[in-house]
């Protein structure tokens, strides 16, 4: 079957398929109602023992915090995000009060950073997650703790015009598929 134009083999909620990463974003404000939203959202994520170890460091574009993300991201993300409402940076904790390594995490984290993926795309925002940028550089210039994993930078924004992108981002602002389930699921081992 076909949703969003996208190939689904078998029968899910829409939500999955209709979720994408465009970049193309207007430059308009998100409002602080629907950024706590997002953040709500990220809350309810599952959690190993409940530690919920993620945390969320952000800017709006139009706060002086702003370029502290925005020089830390690679120049290829500088030319679309320069366009998004809101810059997040999201971080897990990596031990717990005692010390004791905290292994899930960054697993704990993904699924935080999922549930804000979802909502901001019912809401019909822009969320697209990215590892290219300094993350020594953004470490620094956002104070964040040696025992904090920094696990990627999420651009925010309401939708835009694709040719409103650079022309080589153009081209790449389309929905994409996915692998079959069957390459990435084994019944009783694992197999290359």
């Amino acid at each position: 079957m076909k949703i969003n134009n996208r190939d689904v083999e078998h029968d899910i909620e829409r939500i999955f398929p209709n979720r994408w990463s465009p970049r193309a974003m207007s430059g308009e404000k998100i409002s602080d109602k629907d950024l706590m939203k997002l953040f709500e959202a990220a809350r309810w994520a599952p959690s190993c023992s409940n530690i919920q170890p993620w945390r969320f460091v952000y800017a709006k574009r139009s706060s002086k915090e702003w370029d502290k993300f925005f020089n830390a991201l690679m120049e290829f993300n500088q030319q679309w995000c320069k366009n998004a409402a809101v810059l997040i940076l999201a971080v897990s904790k990596q031990k717990n009060e005692e010390g004791k390594d905290l292994t899930t995490s960054s697993f704990d984290t993904g699924a935080a950073c999922e549930n804000l993926a979802l909502q901001g795309s019912m809401m019909g925002l822009v969320i697209h997650g990215m590892a290219g940028f300094d993350y020594k550089k953004a470490r620094e210039a956002l104070d964040i703790p040696e025992d904090y994993k920094i696990e990627a930078m999420i651009a925010v924004g309401k939708k835009g015009n694709k040719n409103d992108l650079p022309e080589f981002l153009k081209e790449r602002e389309v929905l994409s598929g996915r692998n079959k389930v069957e390459s990435f699921i084994f019944e009783g081992k694992f197999r290359l």
